[in-house]
């Protein structure tokens, strides 16, 4: 029987480099949406320039995702991740003083290829400190430490604010314009620091390094191609692939037009994109509980759909509001359905794809993940700056007056309904997709019993 994975904390090697990897994770989130922020203020709230600065944190990985493991083969691991961490932490600290796009720009490029170059060697290291037989508990801990700090950082970020507030009331300080961003920036260099310190005293052992650590920089495009012929042929995996890259293209539309939307509709600023952001990952995290106490009772299939759709409806209803009270709750929902299609279309796989398989639809669904996430972090802001010109030129005014009540309409609040519409539209095909392939399999089971356990 496998071992719960909480029980791998009982080791201490083990133990030491989860921690690591928590404080390294939410160092990354909290750096994820404090430069956010700054993008949104330094551009005043340009997509384009959003745009811009979130490609430099997707690019990188998805064309030199192999460069990182020809690095880890040739040094040592625990050096890497010190080296990663303190890099880290040097940029972060600089970035208070940086009031440009271009600075940030450059900044934000030399933090993903730090960690492009923490996280696998994290990842290789896992198996020299515990038995195969605990691979996969570790695991669970390891993407449970990857995606559970985000609702802290966000917590985090939006605490900073407050306490941004009382260091400026002070005259010895007032002076250095201490404000949430620069707190957040100097917090997330601390926890790399941490990371580091924790690390440096880690007893990984060394191992033979490889001669063959040439790099294959063709590697995503073949990834992209196998990854289409693969989902062309099998029905399931394409209804889940659907719901989740493509609902992922509308729905991951809330990261880079966050800050622009709580200024620009909610009249708020860091704060509020804080508060958003911490009712995302609460809302998550609540979808992943609810959904392990009624997965029993209810078809995944069934719910892996609804819950793309819903993803949908509420960002529709979020961005129809004018008030951070409303935003936050169908915010907090939007998170809800999505830790809840999340959770669910992975386990849809791993029950209905066969085991020589499953592998290979795994890595064709990380792949259209990655392209849609890539498409929709740099697309939607532009998106956004269109609907801004067009509203500002063509309908001269940003505006609805209705009696007395007036109805901002800016480009962002029209870019997050579009984004809303796709991912309900993907939800509705992904219905189609799942219902389908159940239908097929039916049909295959009553002819063919033998392939009941396929």
């Amino acid at each position: 029987m496998p071992h719960a994975p909480w029980r791998l904390l009982g080791s201490a090697s083990f133990s030491r480099l989860w921690i690591a990897q928590v404080i390294s994770s939410l160092g990354d989130w909290i750096g994820l949406i404090a430069i956010l922020a700054i993008a949104a203020r330094v551009s005043n709230n340009s997509g384009a320039a959003v745009s811009l600065v979130m490609m430099t944190r997707v690019v990188p990985g998805f064309f030199l995702g192999t460069v990182g493991g020809v690095i880890i083969d040739r040094f040592d691991r625990r050096k890497v991740m010190v080296f990663a961490d303190v890099g880290r932490a040097s940029l972060l600290f600089t970035l208070p003083f940086v009031d440009n796009i271009g600075g940030l720009v450059l900044v934000s490029l030399g933090l993903e290829v730090l960690t492009l170059m923490w996280g696998p060697a994290q990842a290789a290291t896992v198996p020299n400190l515990v038995a195969e037989d605990q691979l996969a508990a570790a695991n669970s801990l390891s993407l449970a430490a990857s995606y559970g700090t985000f609702p802290i950082a966000s917590i985090i970020f939006s605490l900073l604010a407050g306490f941004a507030t009382v260091l400026g009331d002070l005259d010895v300080i007032a002076a250095f314009k201490v404000d949430q961003e620069a707190l957040a920036l100097i917090f997330d260099g601390l926890t790399f620091l941490a990371s580091a310190a924790i690390v440096w005293r880690l007893p990984i052992p060394r191992v033979q390094r490889t001669s063959d650590t040439r790099i294959d920089w063709t590697e995503t495009f073949r990834e992209i191609k196998e990854g289409i012929q693969f989902i062309a042929h099998q029905p399931l995996v394409r209804g889940v692939i659907v719901g989740l890259g493509f609902g992922l293209i509308g729905a991951g539309a809330m990261i880079p037009l966050g800050p622009s939307f709580a200024t620009e509709a909610l009249n708020g600023g860091s704060a509020a994109f804080g508060v958003l952001m911490t009712a995302l990952g609460f809302g998550a995290a609540f979808g992943v509980v609810t959904l392990l106490w009624l997965q029993r009772r209810l078809p995944r299939g069934l719910v892996f759909a609804g819950a793309v759709m819903g993803v949908g409806a509420f960002l529709v209803l979020a961005a129809s509001c004018s008030s951070l009270a409303p935003a936050t709750l169908f915010i907090g929902l939007v998170g809800a359905c999505a830790g809840t299609s999340y959770v669910t279309g992975f386990t849809v796989l791993q029950e209905n794809v066969s085991d020589e398989l499953r592998g290979r639809t795994f890595a064709t669904l990380y792949t259209v993940i990655r392209l849609c996430l890539l498409i929709s972090l740099t697309i939607s802001p532009l998106w956004a700056d269109f609907w801004d010109w067009v509203t500002s030129n063509l309908l001269n005014e940003q505006t609805l007056t209705i009696g007395s009540y007036t109805y901002v309409i800016p480009g962002v609040r029209i870019a997050l309904w579009g984004g809303g519409l796709i991912t309900y539209c993907a939800g509705i095909i992904a219905w189609r997709s799942v219902r389908r392939a159940r239908r097929v399999r039916g049909e295959e089971r009553a002819t063919d019993p033998g392939t009941a356990g396929a």
